[in-house]
C-alpha cells in the first residue's frame, strides 16, 4: 500500500481531500498523511482523521511568507525523513514551494505538484514567476488540471513536457446530488427571493479576475430581455463594496442578490435552485464550479477557460464567451433564455460524468503515483 503525503496551505476546508480520504478508506489501496499549513489548526484535520488519516498541523502565516517558508522547509524535511512516504503531493503555491525543496532534501522519489493556481504570478506578481519555474524543476510530476493550464505551464513556465500530466479535478456527482435538502432549498428560495424568478447563479470569490463587474454591466441589458431574471452572486471577497455600489449605480437592486459565504454542505441545495450558471472569470486553471454546475444539469454560460473550455461544446452543452466582454455575456444569456435549457443541461450532465466525476480523478492520481521518472 502506497503512503502518500498530501499538503495544503491557507485553507480550512477543502472538500476533495475528504472525498479522497473517504475513497481511500473504502478501497484500502493507499495510506494518507495530511499536512496542513495554516495560521491556526484547521477544522478539516478532524474530518481527515475520521477517515483514518494521520494529520499534522504546521503553523504558517502567509502574510509573512519568507520567514514562514524557511521554518516550514526544515519542519517538513524532518517530517518527511521520519515518515519516509512513497509520494509527496502538494496543491497550492504556499505549500508546494517548501514541500518540493524539503522532499528533495529528504530523498523522496515521487514529488507531485498540482498546478491549480498557476497563472497567478504571471498576471499579478511577475517577479515570483521564477519560483513557479523552480517548483517545476524540483517536482518529479506536474499535474495540469485543464488543457489551458497544461499549455500555460509548458509555454510560459517552461516546464519539462515529460513531467506534465493532464488530470482534471472531479467531484463525486451522485454523492453531491444526494445531499440536496428540500428544507434548505425552500429556506434559500425564501431568503433570497427566488420564487418565480429565472435565477442566474455565479459562485466565485468577489475579486476582480472573477469578472463580476462585466456581469453587472451585462445585467443592465439582460433584465430588459426578461424582467424575471435574478442574478445570485455567491461568495465573498475584497471587491464586494465596489460591486454593491455598481449594482446601486445601475439600478439593479431588484435583480442582483449577494449571498456572502455559503457552507459547503449547503451548496448542492443552492445549485439546485439555479436556472442558468454564469461564469465570467479570466484564466481559470480549472474551476470546480463548472463541474458542479454540470452535475446539477445546468445550462452554462462561461468564459472559455479551464474546465469550461475543456468540457463545453459551444451551443450544444453550454455557451462559451470571451472574458471581459459584457456584450458576449448578454448574447450567451439571451441564447439560454430562448433555448431548450433542459436539453442543454442534460448534455452538460453527461459531459460532467465523462470528464469530471471524482472516481476518474482518484484513479488517475493512483496511476500517476505508480509512474516512474
Amino acid at each position: 500500500m502506497k503512503h502518500v503525503v498530501f499538503l495544503m496551505a491557507n485553507n480550512s476546508s477543502v472538500p476533495y481531500f475528504s472525498w479522497f480520504a473517504e475513497r481511500a478508506q473504502q478501497l484500502q489501496d493507499v495510506r494518507i498523511t495530511f499536512i496542513a499549513l495554516h495560521r491556526s489548526e484547521p477544522l478539516m484535520l478532524e474530518e481527515m482523521k475520521a477517515y483514518g488519516c494521520e494529520c499534522i498541523w504546521i503553523p504558517f502565516d502567509n502574510s509573512r511568507r519568507k520567514q514562514g517558508w524557511l521554518r516550514v522547509v526544515f519542519r517538513l524535511y524532518r517530517t518527511f525523513r521520519k515518515l519516509r512516504p512513497d509520494v509527496v503531493h502538494a496543491h497550492l503555491f504556499d505549500d508546494t514551494l517548501p514541500s518540493v525543496i524539503a522532499a528533495r532534501w529528504a530523498g523522496i522519489k515521487t514529488i507531485v505538484a498540482t498546478k491549480q493556481d498557476t497563472t497567478f504570478h504571471w498576471f499579478y506578481a511577475p517577479k515570483a514567476v521564477f519560483l513557479d519555474r523552480l517548483i517545476n524543476r524540483k517536482a518529479t510530476h506536474l499535474i495540469a488540471v485543464s488543457e489551458e493550464c497544461r499549455d500555460f505551464i509548458l509555454e510560459k513556465e517552461k516546464a519539462d513536457r515529460a513531467k506534465v500530466y493532464l488530470i482534471h479535478h472531479g467531484i463525486p456527482i451522485q454523492k453531491r446530488l444526494s445531499t440536496i435538502n428540500e428544507t434548505t432549498r425552500q429556506q434559500f428560495a425564501q431568503q433570497y427571493g427566488l420564487e418565480n424568478r429565472i435565477v442566474i447563479g455565479t459562485v466565485a470569490r468577489l475579486i476582480e479576475w472573477k469578472g463580476y463587474r462585466y456581469i453587472i454591466e451585462a445585467a443592465k441589458e439582460i433584465v430588459q430581455l426578461n424582467d424575471k431574471v435574478l442574478f445570485l452572486f455567491v461568495g465573498n471577497g475584497d471587491q464586494k463594496a465596489e460591486l454593491v455600489s455598481l449594482v446601486e449605480q445601475n439600478g439593479l437592486e431588484r435583480h442582483v442578490v449577494f449571498t456572502d459565504w455559503i457552507e459547503q454542505r449547503d451548496m448542492p441545495s443552492l445549485f439546485s435552485l439555479f436556472d442558468i450558471y454564469l461564469h465570467a472569470a479570466s484564466m481559470e486553471p480549472f474551476g470546480f464550479v463548472i463541474a458542479e454546475a454540470m452535475a446539477h444539469s445546468l445550462p452554462i454560460v462561461s468564459t472559455a477557460t479551464g474546465s469550461a473550455k475543456d468540457g463545453i461544446v459551444h451551443k450544444e452543452n453550454g455557451y462559451l464567451i470571451a472574458d471581459k466582454n459584457p456584450a458576449e455575456i448578454v448574447e450567451g444569456i439571451r441564447f439560454m433564455l430562448e433555448a431548450d435549457r433542459k436539453e442543454i443541461g442534460q448534455k452538460a450532465f453527461e459531459t460532467g460524468q465523462r470528464l469530471y466525476d471524482f472516481p476518474i480523478m482518484y484513479a488517475n492520481y493512483l496511476q500517476l503515483y505508480d509512474s516512474r521518472k
